[in-house]
């Protein structure tokens, strides 16, 4: 698309003038790789994002929505049209005292998850701690339902609120969202039908500002014992001191993990340029020496095609690829 200056004036002041032009996106991902986007906003207010949403449809320009950059993987040559980045704008928790017994949080979409988890854990409420080490946002881990072995955030989510494309926001009850392994899908009264599946990454469709979710009371104490097994054991199993995306392919329905498929293949450690499949979990790519995004894409198919040769199961990426 063509960067004018009405375009560049417009997003400058709706946005707070938090607006960069022709920005790398590897600054704005876990993997820290990625070519520009011709736009970057990071409006300051939901007013703000509400505004960018309904000009940027109206003028038919494709937006791709961002928080954490944790699960993304931008191609080299960046990302046409416009980014916008939720860190600033839907950054709240609130809490809200239900019974003796319940607890009910919200969390803007841009909130990192981890902070979501600490708030919980500090504050006695259980429920999060299978979240701990998961990166990224809240409305990223919403979007892909994210889990680990401890649980899933459909097990704690309550609602969700949806900003359309209009401007307007919609709130979806627990029982109109479709929880599946790693997506989601909402039935939207305003359409009768379901957002895309993993709709904050998609182009000019409905965006995820926040959800409410519903804990139980425990001892501090006690959580923040069990957080620390966690993270102990997530340290100790995965490279968590390098750049990744997490993991990068989803487990097949039944029988070996991703991980292990990828080990028994023999990739374990294997280079391309600067990205490398991580020698302590078959299932992170890592940027181990200033990648590019092709080395990554080039671990990823070899994976691919060696898993697809040896056992007949073609890994689909959690990660979402996206750009030029």
């Amino acid at each position: 698309m063509m960067i004018n200056h009405a375009a560049k004036e417009f997003l400058k002041n709706i946005s707070g003038g938090n607006v960069r032009f022709d920005e790398p996106m590897s600054r704005h991902t876990s993997l820290r790789v990625g070519g520009t986007a011709d736009f970057f906003a990071e409006p300051d207010s939901l007013e703000a994002l509400v505004d960018i949403v309904k000009w940027t449809s109206a003028k038919s320009i494709p937006y791709l929505i961002i928080g954490g950059g944790s699960n993304l993987l931008v191609r080299d040559n960046g990302i046409r049209g416009l980014v916008i980045s939720l860190k600033k704008c839907l950054n709240c928790i609130t809490d809200n005292r239900r019974n003796d017994i319940f607890v009910e949080v919200s969390a803007g979409a841009g909130v990192n998850l981890q902070r979501l988890c600490f708030f919980a854990m500090n504050k006695g409420l259980e429920g999060m701690n299978f979240a701990l080490g998961i990166p990224g946002s809240v409305g990223g881990a919403i979007v892909m339902n994210a889990g680990t072995e401890h649980g899933f955030m459909e097990k704690v989510l309550d609602s969700v609120n949806v900003l359309m494309t209009d401007g307007k926001i919609e709130k979806i009850d627990k029982t109109n969202i479709d929880f599946s392994y790693r997506e989601l899908a909402l039935k939207l009264e305003q359409n009768k039908g379901a957002v895309n599946r993993s709709s904050n990454r998609s182009s000019n469709r409905s965006i995820i500002i926040s959800g409410k979710f519903l804990f139980t009371r425990n001892e501090p104490a006690k959580l923040k014992k069990e957080a620390e097994s966690m993270l102990g054991a997530r340290n100790r199993k995965q490279p968590t001191n390098l750049p990744s995306a997490g993991c990068f392919f989803r487990n097949p329905q039944s029988g070996m993990t991703a991980g292990e498929l990828i080990d028994r293949a023999g990739l374990k450690g294997k280079i391309v340029g600067g990205a490398r499949i991580s020698m302590k979990h078959a299932n992170f790519i890592i940027n181990r020496d200033n990648a590019s995004a092709a080395d990554i894409i080039a671990l990823m198919e070899e994976a691919q095609e060696r898993v697809d040769k040896h056992f007949n199961i073609f890994l689909e990426p959690e990660v979402k690829i996206v750009g030029e």
